[in-house]
């Protein structure tokens, strides 16, 4: 994996979270995905694991914006950091960090998130 693929990836992400579609969000992920919303989460495991999470906790289209950029990079490792913004029900701002590992295929094989909301 290299920065650009990360930063792909990355963009693959927000278009699915914002589609809701369930092969775009499957497609980020391997088949044997581990995917944490906290670190020290026991991890959802599988790909149908993580497609059901997300859609059962889809945001309303349109309530917000999300970016994120490759912040660091060590072979398949590599850790993303941006900001998702909601606009609706209410104005609140997250600043992420995104720990990530890929497979062979460009599929992320570990997720794990970190997250603060802005005061």
């Amino acid at each position: 994996m290299d920065a650009a693929g990360v930063t792909r990836w990355l963009e693959r992400y927000v278009a699915a979270w914002k589609s809701g579609d369930p092969a775009e969000i499957g497609d980020l992920f391997s088949e044997e995905a581990r995917y944490r919303y906290y670190p020290g989460d026991e991890p959802l495991a599988g790909r149908d694991a993580i497609v059901a999470s997300w859609l059962d906790h889809e945001d309303e289209p349109g309530t917000f914006e999300a970016a994120y950029e490759c912040w660091a990079l060590d072979g398949d490792r590599a850790v993303a950091v941006g900001t998702s913004t909601y606009t609706a029900p209410e104005h609140k701002v997250y600043d992420n960090a995104f720990l990530l590992v890929f497979d062979e295929d460009g599929r992320c094989a570990d997720f794990a998130e970190l997250y603060i909301k802005r005061p």
